[in-house]
């Protein structure tokens, strides 16, 4: 039965994940009618099974590392031991309270929301059920799932993705991650602060490959010192269970037997089955290709995230679904700038970047000019017991192209950083401002006086 009574309505929205509810929360706040369509919950992956749930565990394993090392600070402290069911109430009592909130937001910006699963049935109408909803406009909003390889099956006991890893009820005695990514490495620094064997295979050289080269080194370092093993630049071969759990073997022909195997190779598109062939919408690889603003082949369906190629990140998907948004009302929004998303993975320690990495500045400037402060020489790092460095690379005589850091809470720096780089600053513009002391946020300062030609706690 199609809707028909009071017309169509402006937007219909394919899944209510990070992208697809910022669209909907912008549009009607400009006045345009929405309805909304998810098969399971508003917030989707990130609120439910990603960005959240995993850095509240990322936080019950700092909390793990601060009694561990209680001494350090004077004070005597035990860990009797991790209480996986507690460790999950409070992971879900954090999710829980957001979805709620969540919820609210969007009943009190009057967005019909519709349960179940859509298809496109026509460039201007979805099927949810026996229920045709017709608009004006579509945005497709429906994410992504973990991927695995080919030939490696997961059978959700003992070889597992990252939403079985959420839901264990144990502490594994060991674990290897296949996939040396943000999400890998935060799977890893949680098993290894809860008292994990842990393995990490990748099959590209280095840890987070998508990052500058000096930070990667760095989280390495700070791995195997925590005795995290790494085994980069080999890929997998294969993967057998066995009475004790799995066997990995990589293409070298070395094996490591753990009781898990985390398959972390990233994540693809959610396209099939909803009707994109149908209507005409160009795809590629099931990635629904789009236009600086977010546009697809087709005039009247729009898509953004996880399903689109490009960055997955929740953030991004924030800011597309405010442009898709202010695009369909008319506005003149300014597309987002993918080279200059700010990126964090919230291993201990963390690793945050914007923009250009240094090889990437090279071969986009030519000339470049780099400076690294170390948090050897920052107060509030040395307090809080951390290490790492922050790296600022600028073009020759030109503005800052990027930003890299590396260090327990460098994530909370990253939007400065990300500022620095949109707007164009000179090392010498940032040099002159003043960061507070002490704080974390000092190493960003230090390292553009550096780069400005007048470094302070930093040797020439």
């Amino acid at each position: 039965m199609a809707d028909t009574a009071a017309g169509p309505v402006d937007l219909v929205v394919l899944g209510g994940g990070s992208g697809g509810y910022a669209a909907a929360l912008r549009a009607a706040e400009l006045g345009l009618r929405v309805v909304l369509i998810e098969k399971d919950k508003l917030g989707g992956t990130c609120l439910h099974r990603g960005c959240i749930p995993t850095k509240a565990l990322l936080h019950a394993a700092e909390v793990v590392d601060t009694v561990a090392a209680s001494e350090t600070f004077g004070i005597r402290a035990t860990l009797d031991g991790i209480d996986m069911a507690g460790v999950g109430a409070y992971r879900d009592s954090v999710v829980d309270g957001l979805y709620k909130g969540l919820s609210g937001l969007v009943r009190a910006r009057g967005i019909e929301v519709v349960t179940g699963t859509g298809r496109l049935v026509s460039p201007t109408a979805v099927a949810v059920g026996d229920r045709v909803v017709e608009a004006r406009h579509v945005l497709v909003a429906t994410g992504s799932a973990a991927r695995t390889l080919p030939g490696l099956d997961l059978d959700h006991r003992t070889v597992i993705d990252s939403g079985d890893a959420l839901a264990l009820e144990h502490v594994p005695g060991s674990v290897v991650v296949l996939g040396g990514g943000a999400i890998g490495c935060e799977f890893a620094s949680v098993w290894r602060s809860f008292g994990a064997e842990v393995t990490i295979v990748e099959a590209l050289g280095h840890l987070v490959p998508a990052e500058d080269e000096a930070s990667s080194k760095l989280l390495e370092r700070a791995f195997r010192a925590r005795g995290i093993a790494l085994r980069l630049g080999v890929p997998l071969a294969g993967a057998k269970t066995t009475d004790q759990g799995v066997t990995v073997v990589l293409e070298d022909g070395s094996t490591v037997d753990a009781e898990l195997l985390l398959v972390a190779v990233g994540r693809g598109p959610v396209s099939a089955g909803i009707g994109l062939d149908e209507v005409g919408v160009a795809t590629e690889r099931g990635h629904v290709l789009v236009d600086r603003y977010l546009r697809t082949n087709i005039p009247t369906v729009s898509a953004l995230g996880d399903v689109r190629p490009g960055p997955q990140l929740a953030h991004v998907a924030f800011a597309e679904g405010i442009l898709a948004a202010e695009l369909l009302a008319g506005l003149d929004p300014v597309p987002v700038d993918y080279d200059n998303v700010p990126r964090v993975t919230y291993s201990h320690p963390e690793v945050a970047s914007v923009g250009l990495t240094v090889a990437a500045a090279r071969e986009r400037h030519g000339e470049i000019n780099t400076a690294t402060y170390h948090l050897a020489g920052n107060g509030k790092a040395r307090i809080l017991r951390s290490a790492g460095a922050v790296t600022v690379v600028s073009a020759a005589d030109g503005p800052v192209v990027g930003v890299h850091m590396v260090g327990d809470r460098v994530g909370e720096l990253i939007a400065e950083a990300q500022l620095i780089t949109n707007w164009e600053a000179y090392p010498a513009d940032v040099a002159q401002l003043l960061h507070p002391h002490p704080t974390l946020s000092e190493a960003l300062g230090e390292a553009h006086l550096a780069l400005a030609g007048k470094p302070l706690h930093v040797h020439s």
